[in-house]
């Protein structure tokens, strides 16, 4: 129940109203400010159009910018205010908030920064010294998305799991929590939310094993008021939660007996990045990641007498109270996923005329590939229909809400690889999609993408690293240039415009290879997006032509915001990538002239700007080394299977790197086994971020690890041609 006793709209709003006319003091561009709650302002943020207050800009999340002093007439005029160059060249996702001028924002490693928008100069930063070895436990990068603001106050989650709130004028911590058991796979990467002075965090780790759920803090004291679990525990130990009455009515009935016991406690469906709020409806949405492991022979093998196998509340939209966690409803997108077919990706909160009848919708473009449009205040499926390629269905059943599987997706039965699109990748990863209310499109980054499913038949969790339950090393990844162009055509990007009303794209540009950046829509018909490639890019939100670019010298996956000083309409962006694809799939960022270098930095623009980059620093000479082999063909396999089983995701498939981490072909420890001892067993390199590891390895399996890259580096060699 909310504390102030008030349950019906009627009275919140009243209450609202009684705030405002009581505590409104002059803020600094001399507009009336509601002094006790930013919530008001955010519920209200077209009237303050200047600002960015929210991740989403507003909480139904949109990311559309009511400013038009830079349309589709002047943008070519568009040039850079400022740049600043971050300490940190990791992959930066995070979307700035602007708060009167002032630039909130974070970067890779939890850091925060605070910046006058006007001038580019760095005000302050705090670094919350994650330890180096929390990225291990890091599926994707070491990266953060984002800052929350509340009343003075800034909050960040941190990568090693703490909820840190900072003082916004200084930058030193006003108090700091551990919300998560540090000894596990945890980590937080997504940007807080604060609704009616809690704060609302999440988490990640799915991919390690781990047991999804979502808290909410006080914003004063950091005490948490509720947590949600989105999947079932110990059934013998209840968590004295907010979710222990719907998972043991509901959610209980979509899992096998054992599952706590076979994921050891886990199960997946964190909460790692998607929020948004419904003011009028008091209703809070979380997306749910995926399950873990992700085959479900290994984490549910066989639905309860009575039940079914859907594994709730694994990829799915679940709707809660915002002041106690309270279950509502949920809508599962990918009942039982099997295929990282999250649904933490992000929803957004409007109302569409459907069937000559306005309806209050939310959308999201999930992994899997279909574009939903939901009842928000029900849950129940109004329309879903294909975005991108994918195979694993063939529709949606509108009455029952379910997808039409494929039999033959169902590689943990089949026992058969099945090539699957879209691939973990998915038809739209994390980076946040914006809808024009002036358009009525959707602006998503969009990629299609396949992916060899096959059940590891020997899986075993490991303490260290990934654990999917699938064999990623089914079949070596060819080096050689017809293999690498194979790749790059099966992973294809582009920004779609949807019609959320029609189920149609009104338009779709291609962007090449690889990953797609977020992007925000104007009131001057433009959608901005960045490229993997390094260009910011302005585009015509009607047609999808392209108006306006400029080279960032290096590649961009973060959303950009518009804001506005002293009638001057600003637009930011954080450059850097990196992230899951950037450091995976290492092929995939190469141009002609290979990997360009990632070079993370603020960029700010407005018209007639006339700042320049620095020149780009020379390329790094780089010697692969080609010691001599030591190892047999069989040590080398099993050096292959290890390599795909643990280390492709940051070094690269096929010990190809994506240019962000090393590259282990060109690296002096594979032809020196007592280096390369001191840092895979003895950890000497874990304060940056490479771990030891011999809680998941012998030292026999280790060092065949470096017999296939030694045999990967006599390959390139040859494939050039040296």
């Amino acid at each position: 129940m909310p504390d102030n006793g008030l349950n019906d709209r009627t009275s919140r709003t009243t209450l609202f109203a009684i705030i405002a006319l009581a505590a409104c003091t002059p803020g600094k561009d001399g507009q009336s400010r509601s002094a006790d709650t930013t919530g008001d302002r955010i519920i209200h943020a077209d009237k303050e159009p200047g600002n960015w207050l929210s991740t989403g800009r507003n909480y139904q999340e949109t990311r559309f910018s009511p400013l038009d002093q830079i349309n589709q007439a002047n943008v070519s005029e568009l040039g850079l205010v400022w740049s600043y160059d971050l300490d940190t060249n990791r992959g930066q996702e995070a979307t700035p908030l602007v708060v009167d001028g002032i630039i909130y924002t974070t970067s890779a490693w939890s850091k925060v920064q605070a910046f006058d928008g006007v001038s580019g100069k760095l005000l302050w930063q705090y670094d919350p010294q994650v330890p180096g070895a929390s990225a291990v436990k890091a599926c994707c990068d070491v990266v953060n998305r984002g800052v929350a603001y509340w009343n003075g106050k800034l909050f960040v989650g941190t990568l090693d799991g703490r909820l840190i709130a900072l003082d916004a004028r200084s930058g030193k911590p006003v108090w700091s929590v551990v919300t998560v058991d540090q000894s596990r796979n945890y980590t937080i990467t997504g940007a807080p939310r604060v609704v009616k002075g809690r704060v609302i965090i999440g988490n990640g780790g799915a991919e390690y094993g781990v047991r999804g759920y979502v808290s909410a803090y006080d914003v004063d004291s950091g005490k948490m008021d509720w947590r949600f679990y989105t999947v079932p525990g110990d059934p013998t130990k209840p968590d004295g939660a907010a979710s222990d009455d719907i998972l043991a009515r509901l959610a209980k009935k979509s899992w096998s007996p054992d599952s706590w016991r076979l994921t050891g406690g886990g199960g997946g469906g964190t909460v790692w990045d998607s929020m948004s709020y419904d003011p009028e409806l008091d209703l809070l949405y979380i997306g749910v990641g995926n399950g873990s492991y992700w085959p479900q022979k290994f984490r549910s093998p066989s639905a309860p007498v009575g039940g079914n196998n859907d594994n709730l509340f694994v990829a799915s939209i679940v709707a809660l109270r915002p002041e106690t966690g309270e279950y509502v409803w949920h809508y599962q997108a990918t009942p039982g996923d099997q295929w990282d077919y999250t649904s933490a990706q992000h929803m957004i909160l409007t109302d569409l005329k459907i069937g000559g009848k306005r309806r209050k919708v939310l959308l999201q473009a999930p992994k899997n590939g279909f574009f939903y449009v939901i009842d928000r205040e029900t849950g129940k499926l109004i329309s879903a229909k294909p975005f991108a390629k994918l195979n694993w269905a063939n529709g949606v059943d509108l009455k029952t809400g379910r997808p039409n599987f494929n039999p033959d997706s169902d590689y943990s039965k089949t026992g058969k690889v099945w090539l699957g699109e879209p691939g973990p990748l998915g038809a739209h990863g994390w980076a946040p999609m914006s809808y024009s209310p002036r358009t009525g499109l959707v602006y998503i980054p969009t990629q299609d993408n396949a992916f060899p499913y096959v059940i590891d038949a020997t899986f075993k969790p490991l303490p260290k690293g990934y654990n999917l339950g699938v064999n990623t090393s089914a079949g070596p990844v060819p080096i050689n240039p017809m293999g690498i162009e194979a790749i790059r055509k099966t992973i294809r990007g582009y920004l779609t415009a949807w019609d959320p009303v029609a189920q149609k794209a009104a338009w779709r540009v291609p962007q090449g290879m690889g990953a797609n950046a977020g992007v925000v829509s104007t009131a001057g018909d433009l959608v901005f997006q960045g490229s993997m490639a390094g260009d910011f890019i302005a585009y015509n939100a009607k047609t999808g032509a392209k108006l306006w670019s400029f080279d960032a010298q290096s590649g961009i996956v973060a959303a950009p915001v518009s804001w506005s000083k002293d009638g001057r309409q600003y637009i930011t962006v954080l450059v850097g990538w990196g992230s899951a694809q950037g450091l995976a799939v290492g092929p995939l960022n190469w141009s002609k002239q290979g990997p360009r270098r990632n070079i993370s930095r603020v960029l700010t623009f407005a018209l007639n700007g006339k700042a320049k980059l620095p020149p780009v620093p020379a390329a790094t000479v780089r010697k692969l080394q080609t010691p001599q082999q030591f190892a047999d063909a069989a040590t080398i396999d099993r050096g292959r299977h290890y390599y795909q089983r643990s280390c492709y995701a940051c070094h690269g498939p096929s010990a190809i790197s994506g240019g962000v981490l090393p590259d282990l072909r060109y690296s002096d420890s594979i032809g020196n086994p007592d280096v390369w001892n001191a840092i895979t067993i003895d950890g000497a390199l874990a304060s940056s971020g490479m771990v030891s590891f011999k809680e998941a390895y012998s030292a026999e399996q280790l060092n065949a690890i470096r017999g296939y890259v030694i045999a990967q580096a006599h390959e390139t060699v040859r494939d050039k041609g040296q």
